[in-house]
């Protein structure tokens, strides 16, 4: 089984977010689900950015760095829009990476290093009509990336929303979370 390191969006560490990690447990993974804003949730996307940004985005990243540090190497990084950050850089950047997932979010690979890791697989999930997703230029680094790498996935899922898989909001879709979270355990059993 898998040991997996679960980034939360910039809505904080919901229970939405517990909920999926969950869900990967319940299938035998081990799921870490670190708290990169100590403890402080928020009810909109653009507070939660607010947050992040009055932290640094650099400090976001060490948080995330710092809660890998007592764990082994052989992880599956995977993250939740701005927990894409954290989960993108220790993929490309921390060695024994075992794969990443990617939700709602995709940076250029030469955020972090000149070229995505050998060996490391990656999946990248998102909605063809989330405005975040598709106009912040994530879909084409999503696209780049499964060009370059060996072994990348995009998936994209029909629908406008975000956080489509954080069963606590409005914006959750179940249909696509359903084939979201199917795709996650094939990727997570290999």
């Amino acid at each position: 089984m898998a040991q997996v390191v679960l980034f939360h969006h910039a809505l904080g560490l919901t229970p939405g977010v517990v909920a999926f990690a969950d869900e990967l447990r319940g299938a035998g993974h081990t799921v870490h689900t670190p708290d990169l804003f100590e403890g402080r949730t928020f009810p909109s996307i653009e507070e939660g950015v607010g947050h992040a940004q009055e932290i640094g985005f650099g400090e976001v990243m060490q948080r995330g760095a710092r809660a890998v540090e007592g764990l082994p190497a052989e992880l599956v990084y995977a993250g939740f829009s701005l927990g894409v950050v954290p989960a993108q850089m220790l993929a490309q950047t921390r060695p024994g990476a075992r794969g990443a997932l990617f939700f709602y979010s995709c940076l250029p690979v030469s955020e972090f290093t000149p070229a995505w890791p050998v060996g490391v697989p990656v999946q990248v999930h998102g909605m063809d009509a989330d405005a975040i997703f598709v106009n912040e230029g994530d879909i084409d680094a999503a696209r780049a990336l499964v060009e370059e790498a060996e072994d990348a996935e995009l998936f994209l899922y029909p629908g406008d929303q975000h956080y489509f898989a954080d069963s606590t909001l409005p914006s959750y879709d179940a249909p696509a979370t359903a084939l979201l979270t199917q795709r996650v355990l094939g990727f997570l059993a290999r």
